[in-house]
């Protein structure tokens, strides 16, 4: 299973997480596009890392709204939808481009990632975008239990999928994460955070939050790397998958 990690979310003189540490530990670098967080210094210095370490470059778009981290919904037509992640994936490609190298897969970030999950005409717009674009690149989504009609949704435009699952947060029964609002959404305890990597690493899923067993075949593990104790989760999580790989 690989490791993937949202970065490149500093915006000018404001720093946030701790990309130069976190970098050469995962496999695919979700970097920020300019609407929820970075600017063109942040994305040619986040590319750069990657370049360096030889890590996967997706493109983390999200509603235009700096100010809330792109974490709250925002209500946009199809047709916006649309263009925003054209334009947020020509902004990071072209800055990969210049260092030789191109954006590989996408995945949304935020309100825009769980409004999607919770829409199938939200998910077949951006799908139906990622596809326009071409360049073979793939779309990221977070599994749940309707992942094999994401994959046959996906199929018919020809695009391949990345199924994602979180190490440190919660599921509901029908295996979408738990709001943040909400009590338990988030796992804080490292030791907890890794044990929920491994399981899903060696048996394909994970128990929800109120104990039912949810079969999730993630391919790629989110991981976080904000604060020196996340950056140490991460290592310990990389360390438990290649013990059991």
């Amino acid at each position: 299973m690989k490791l993937n990690c949202d970065l490149g979310e500093s915006f000018g003189a404001w720093t946030m997480g701790m990309d130069e540490a976190v970098m050469p530990l995962i496999n695919q670098a979700n970097i920020a596009c300019g609407f929820h967080a970075s600017d063109p210094v942040t994305m040619n210095r986040t590319l750069a890392l990657a370049v360096k370490y030889d890590v996967e470059i997706g493109a983390h778009p999200a509603y235009p709204d700096l100010v809330g981290f792109g974490r709250r919904s925002m209500k946009c037509t199809n047709e916006e939808l649309q263009a925003l992640i054209w334009y947020q994936i020509g902004a990071l490609d072209g800055v990969a481009r210049a260092h030789g190298v191109q954006v590989s897969y996408v995945k949304p970030h935020g309100a825009l990632n769980n409004d999607m999950m919770r829409s199938e005409e939200q998910l077949a717009t951006i799908m139906k975008a990622v596809s326009a674009y071409g360049n073979g690149l793939r779309l990221m989504i977070p599994v749940t239990n309707n992942w094999q009609q994401h994959r046959k949704m996906a199929a018919e435009l020809d695009l391949e999928l990345i199924l994602e699952a979180f190490a440190d947060r919660a599921y509901d029964q029908n295996g979408l994460l738990v709001p943040r609002s909400e009590a338990g959404a988030v796992h804080h305890d490292s030791d907890r955070i890794v044990a929920q990597a491994t399981i899903l690493a060696e048996k394909g899923g994970l128990y929800s939050i109120d104990g039912q067993w949810l079969q999730l075949p993630a391919e790629s593990l989110c991981v976080h790397g904000d604060n020196p104790e996340s950056v140490q989760a991460v290592a310990d999580i990389k360390a438990a998958l290649e013990s059991c790989a």
